[in-house]
């Protein structure tokens, strides 16, 4: 009896699949044969239904909750003929309220997302479309307008969050997902109001994940950030990222358009990771701005090729490139070379170890363990409250002093002035600039530019021109060093050659 009901099943099964049943010429055996090719099309078909309909209960899912922000503010502008009038003879007749800067409206729109936390219905966007913002009007799918003020900010996040004046209680809200789940290949749909045209809907894939990225005004970077090709414009700042499962990841922030040679880009767009902002939501709302702690170290990736030169394995921990003067890291004596490994137990990597001291207590102890000279150190930190973005970041840049030096590995050198270690926050003129780098050479290819400031050889100080000829003297042709370099007033270590 089981026997046959299996057979059933298969029957059912085959001609459910297009397939044809026919007895072959074996006594007793049955054959199957396929019908013909409109079975495979049916299928494939409804493989396409199948995929269009997901994205379009998606996109119901979260288009609902989708509003538009409109926002009005002042801006200072300067006079263009300021400099025509700064001549005497000119100030004579016309004073001086030609260089008094002036103030203008400025008119912008973004996009956000209603959801809901503690009971009431708030709206997400970006801080950036908010900055200085006189007025904020929200409107709602269905045309409904709101009055809306800013009630917190998180300028390092990008992310605001609005309260609304008036009945929210029939707006819809959307479901956050956890862009930890996010993978490349997966769909991604954007949806805001770009150039203005409301309710746009665009779609792409998550093209990378974990992208940290210089912001537009130079000060800071974004962290952790999704890159998608779902077209994302003017407009979009503020709008969701959502998956196939109508899910929000991400709150779309950035749009790469033309790379620093000038060259038009096509389909590079970021969004902020939506785990992060639900880790500040409460902060938000309660009040008004994220408080994080504070180590004071700037960290990489250990390659392979540097893992051998700080006695660790590729991918074991970060290791730190710089030590910020009066940080909780300076004074508990973490050193640049330090190899960061777990704190508090646990294990860190690149993208963790921001995200797990950020969150600790301020004031916090927490125990570092790190890889010094080859040997694990138990290192115990106090951590502080994290200073701004614009404390944080600087934006100097080293000039050029010529000057005779040996050129090695594609490299021609020249010493750091006085004035030049003074506006790099120095303690000393130490090391040597950059002044040339020989297309395709080894320092080419392992990312070196013009004005970066080399600070050690395979971790031996550098101090002058003299002691970079010293050192290059000895090496050959073949030699593959390890750099620390300064650039954009931050530490590095870049391998040459590997």
């Amino acid at each position: 009896m089981r026997k046959t009901w299996i057979i059933g099943l298969a029957i059912t099964v085959a001609l459910g699949l297009g397939l044809s049943i026919t007895w072959s010429t074996i006594p007793g055996r049955l054959t199957v044969a396929t019908s013909p090719v409109l079975a495979q099309e049916d299928v494939d078909q409804a493989i396409t239904d199948s995929g269009q309909q997901a994205i379009k209960e998606a996109i119901a899912k979260v288009g609902p909750a989708v509003v538009r922000v409109d926002v009005t503010g002042m801006v200072d502008i300067s006079n263009p003929f300021g400099d025509f009038f700064n001549d005497p003879f000119f100030r004579r007749f016309f004073g001086e309220p030609f260089d008094v800067p002036q103030q203008q409206e400025s008119r912008s729109v973004g996009s956000g997302l209603v959801v809901e936390y503690a009971g009431e219905k708030l709206v997400l966007t970006n801080a950036h479309v908010v900055d200085q913002a006189t007025t904020i009007r929200v409107t709602s799918i269905d045309s409904r307008m709101y009055d809306a003020e800013t009630i917190g900010s998180d300028e390092q996040l990008d992310v605001a969050v609005l309260r609304l004046q008036g009945d929210t209680e029939t707006l819809a809200v959307a479901e956050l997902g956890d862009s930890d789940a996010a993978q490349i290949g997966d769909w991604a749909i954007a949806i805001g109001n770009p150039l203005g045209l409301s309710y746009t809907v665009t779609m792409g894939i998550i093209s990378a994940i974990n992208r940290d990225i210089s912001k537009p005004n130079g000060v800071g970077q974004y962290d952790n950030l999704i890159q998608t090709d779902a077209a994302i414009n003017p407009g979009n700042s503020g709008g969701p990222l959502v998956n196939a499962f109508g899910k929000v990841v991400g709150i779309n922030t950035m749009i790469a358009r033309q790379s620093s040679s000038g060259v038009a880009i096509e389909g590079i767009n970021f969004a902020i990771s939506i785990n992060p902002v639900k880790e500040v939501l409460g902060q938000l709302v309660a009040a008004g701005k994220v408080t994080r702690a504070y180590l004071g170290v700037w960290y990489q990736d250990i390659t392979p090729a540097m893992a051998d030169k700080f006695g660790v394995q590729a991918g074991e921990g970060v290791v730190v490139s710089e030590v910020s003067p009066g940080s909780p890291a300076e004074e508990a004596g973490i050193k640049p070379g330090d190899v960061i490994t777990k704190i508090d137990g646990e294990i860190i990597n690149y993208e963790k170890l921001a995200q797990v001291v950020a969150f600790k207590p301020v004031g916090s102890l927490v125990e570092l363990e790190i890889i010094r000279d080859g040997e694990a150190v138990v290192v115990p930190v106090t951590l502080s409250e994290r200073p701004s973005e614009e404390e944080l970041y600087g934006d100097e840049t080293p000039g050029v002093t010529e000057t005779e030096a040996t050129e090695k590995l594609g490299l021609i050198v020249g010493p750091v002035t006085a004035s030049l270690a003074q506006r790099l926050g120095l303690q000393s003129p130490r090391g040597v600039v950059i002044m040339e780098v020989v297309s395709g050479s080894k320092a080419h290819w392992a990312g070196l530019q013009q004005n970066d400031v080399i600070l050690e050889i395979d971790l031996q100080p550098i101090g002058s021109v003299d002691d970079w000829n010293a050192l290059v003297a000895e090496m050959d042709d073949e030699a593959n060093p390890m750099l620390t370099i300064l650039r954009g007033g931050r530490q590095r270590y870049v391998t040459i050659g590997e």
